[in-house]
Order: structure tokens, then C-alpha cells, then sequence
């Protein structure tokens, strides 16, 4: 069954026609060509497709597209803004929280998500927030270093 939706993503509307069955992943890589998004696992378990729905992180591997009509979809394609990196970005730059990329969008939203509730989290609260998060590549010391040293 098709649905027309709307869909504001990065503060920009978009109105679609979608089947019941698609994910909000695959409309945001394949119709709006947000690649940022990744697609990991497709389970919900390792964080690589973490976008911000209403401010909360969600996995869109596991978000039916017409769940999110109306609301407010935040991609790693809106975190930096003209040109200028988020500050969560640039301390992953800074502290060499980034070796392969792929988990890196999905942590900078998730970082997003908690600093926004939580300005100045301990470290225990930091694990916890990116616990959905899989890195294969950095053994999260780096990443929890460079979200520590983040003052929003």
C-alpha cells in the first residue's frame, strides 16, 4: 500500500509517496540521497543508521517511513552548519575518535541527542548514550574522550 508523507529532514520539507513497508532509511539514502545514513546491519543493533527523529535517536533500519510523517528528522547531513563543523564533529577530529568513518555519523548523533539533554555528562552516562552505537575500529576510548571534551 502507498502512503503520501511529509517528512522535514534537516529542516527541509519533503513530500513523498512511499509503500507501508519501506524504512526511513532507505527513503533517506535512496529517494533523498542522504548518504551520510548508513545502512549496517539492518537490525537495529549496531547504530550505523542512528538518525535524530523529534530530537531522539532512533534506528532508521528499523523505522517505517510513515511512522516519522510530520515529524522532524535531523541526518549527519545537518549537524555542521554553512560550511562550519558541530563541535561534537570537530572533537572527533581532535582526539582521533574517526578511523574507518562508518560509525561516525551515527556516535555524532547520538552525542547530539545526549549533550542536548545533558550539557555536561559523566563518563558513565557517555557510554550509556552510544552503547547502540558499534565501533570495530577505535575501542571507544578515543570517542568518549573527544564527547568528554565537548562544551555545547
Amino acid at each position: 500500500m502507498k502512503h503520501n508523507i511529509t517528512l522535514i529532514v534537516n529542516e527541509k520539507s519533503y513530500t513523498l509517496e512511499v509503500d507501508s513497508q519501506r524504512t526511513l532509511l532507505d527513503v533517506l539514502r535512496r529517494d533523498l540521497s542522504l548518504t551520510g545514513t548508513k545502512e549496517g546491519c539492518g537490525m537495529g543493533d549496531c547504530g550505523t543508521c542512528t538518525v535524530l527523529l523529534e530530537g531522539r535517536p532512533v534506528n532508521s533500519c528499523l523505522t517505517l517511513a510513515v511512522e516519522a510523517d510530520g515529524q522532524h528528522i535531523q541526518t549527519i547531513e545537518g549537524v555542521a552548519q554553512n560550511g562550519v563543523l558541530h563541535p561534537i564533529q570537530q572533537a572527533f577530529i581532535d582526539h582521533g575518535a574517526i578511523q574507518c568513518g562508518f560509525c561516525t555519523p551515527g556516535m555524532v548523533l547520538s552525542t547530539k541527542a545526549l549533550l542536548e539533554s545533558n550539557p555536561h555528562p559523566t563518563e558513565l552516562e557517555v557510554r550509556t548514550a552510544i552503547a547502540g552505537n558499534l565501533c570495530r575500529c577505535t575501542g571507544y576510548d578515543k570517542i568518549v574522550k573527544a564527547i568528554m571534551s565537548v562544551n555545547p
